[in-house]
């Protein structure tokens, strides 16, 4: 089966302030507010939701597509993509845009001051469904551009395709009435516990009218685990112990990489799920979102540890 992920691809730009942000803003001043930080360094990661799902899966042994845009300093984005094995057959190159972009600065204290520039996030992907097979396609529609997540899963319902709903951190921009059309067909709706909330305001429908929409819901609980819900009832999953917790940033999307890899293979949802959390615990003790390493006897001794 085929799995498409889309979403964003962005560069993550990380630099540490050696002292306290608070050490110089002087709150009586806070209206002509003019600092300058000097940092010890810049550190480039790669980032974004598909690139992200897109690197988990990858080390599940599956080789998605990533349908994103991406701006005129792709070259060391798709090289390290051609260097795991995933290919960028669907990933449109905006020329007059740069990729998008996290400039996220940490004092001693562990505030962050972050700037975001969506670049070429703001162009569709423009995914060429015709080319996509009923049946044996996969897609996760995952934060991104925004025409994309609106207009997907219309296109996926239109053209028979599986479709995973994942809004994250898109949901403050989403619109209601937008938010029941893509969830109404959806395979399976994704969302932590307050985007759910979130999702609930939004949409004007509690869990049971969720569900009458989406297969089924997972929600994930950071080191609580996830809770899966279907319209029988609901199913804890574990979260699995990491030998260290260095950054929690990227586990989620880590979580849906192992979920998507046990869909396709044609296991069950809660065996999927306990695939995303093995996986999860990985990501969660490296620092980046595409840094973490495992090989198949380390992902299956942990997979034993826990469920047996």
């Amino acid at each position: 089966m085929k799995v498409i992920v889309s979403g964003s691809l962005a560069y993550d730009r990380i630099m540490d302030f050696p002292g306290y942000f608070a050490d110089h803003i002087l709150p009586e001043k806070i209206h002509i507010l003019n600092v300058c930080f000097q940092v010890n360094g810049l550190k480039e990661k790669f980032g974004g939701t598909a690139g992200n799902i897109a690197y988990a899966l990858s080390l599940m042994g599956e080789r998605p597509l990533i349908a994103a845009a991406i701006g005129q300093d792709y070259r060391r984005y798709f090289e390290w993509l051609s260097r795991i094995g995933l290919s960028t057959d669907c990933t449109r190159i905006v020329s007059e845009e740069f990729t998008a972009g996290a400039y996220i600065t940490t004092d001693r204290a562990d505030n962050q001051i972050t700037g975001f520039n969506p670049g070429a996030m703001k162009y569709s992907s423009e995914l060429d469904f015709d080319r996509l097979a009923p049946g044996e396609t996969l897609m996760i529609i995952s934060p991104g551009n925004l025409e994309d997540m609106v207009s997907y899963p219309g296109r996926c319902r239109e053209c028979g395709i599986d479709y995973i709903f994942d809004p994250g951190q898109s949901l403050p921009m989403l619109e209601g009435q937008d938010l029941v059309r893509a969830i109404a067909g959806c395979r399976l709706l994704i969302s932590n516990d307050y985007e759910l909330d979130l999702i609930k305001a939004k949409t004007g429908l509690d869990l049971g009218g969720l569900l009458q929409g989406a297969g089924a819901v997972i929600v994930t609980l950071g080191e609580q685990g996830s809770r899966i819900h279907t319209r029988q009832g609901h199913i804890p999953i574990p979260a699995v112990q990491p030998r260290k917790v260095d950054d929690p940033t990227g586990a989620g999307d880590s979580f849906r990489g192992g979920l998507i890899s046990g869909l396709v293979r044609g296991l069950d949802l809660e065996q999927s799920a306990r695939l995303g959390s093995v996986c999860a615990s990985f990501a969660v003790e490296c620092y980046g979102t595409q840094d973490y390493r495992f090989s198949p006897d380390e992902f299956a001794a942990r997979y034993r540890a826990c469920f047996g």
